[in-house]
């Protein structure tokens, strides 16, 4: 009975550990409680996404921390409202029951960051990439870019997906929510001020998302 009972309890475990599930403790930053409550690393494989084939990521590769995941974290915000921790290198999107979806994020280099409030104006599948002029001038191989916008595809550098952040005179800001072809950028300083993703991670946040006022950002320094 012991061994059955044994072969029984390891069952399970392997069950849980295909499915991507951990209760392990996770690296955190303010707003978490805990613990990590569901991780989603078996879910970087290839992706048939409108005609399009986006590889598989290397995630082993990646800091597990920077993997998607539940976990518990207290806000004040409402669910449906992002928050981008800067500094830890982690987005938010608030869940009810003081529950969270985390994702690891690509910021701002030095002199890029940015702080403050902002919406979701709107978004996009397979965007079109216009760099600001301000980045062609630091730039000139991308000027060719800027009135006609680079296509997308699998080397856009907006990836799979693009949320469009306006302030709250219904501006453009010019900083967006995107997906990238770069994921061993993830978790560093490395982009002009807009929050990138992995691919498959921002096509899981674009799902989530409802355009309009109250998709609310908020980004932390």
């Amino acid at each position: 009975m012991r061994f059955r009972n044994a072969l029984l309890l390891c069952g399970l475990a392997a069950a849980v550990t295909l499915a991507g599930c951990s209760t392990a403790p996770s690296d955190s930053a303010p707003g978490e409680k805990v613990a990590t409550n569901a991780i989603f690393t078996s879910d970087y494989g290839p992706v048939e996404d409108n005609g399009y084939a986006l590889p598989a990521i290397p995630i082993n590769k990646v800091n597990t921390k920077f993997h998607r995941q539940i976990v518990d974290y207290a806000t004040s915000e409402k669910p449906g409202t992002i928050i981008v921790n800067t500094p830890n290198r982690f987005l938010y999107y608030v869940l009810p029951g003081g529950k969270a979806v985390r994702y690891g994020i690509g910021v701002g280099k030095s002199g890029f960051a940015w702080q403050g409030e902002a919406y979701i104006a709107w978004k996009q599948e397979w965007p079109t990439w216009h760099p600001p002029k301000e980045m062609a001038d630091r730039k000139p191989d991308v000027a060719r870019y800027v009135k006609d916008g680079m296509g997308p595809g699998l080397k856009n550098p907006l990836g799979a997906r693009a949320m469009y952040l306006f302030n709250e005179k219904g501006q453009d800001t010019l900083f967006r929510l995107h997906g990238t072809p770069e994921w061993a950028s993830i978790g560093t300083a490395a982009s002009s001020g807009c929050i990138r993703l992995m691919n498959q991670d921002i096509i899981d946040l674009y799902k989530r998302v409802r355009p309009g006022r109250g998709a609310r950002v908020v980004v932390q320094q």
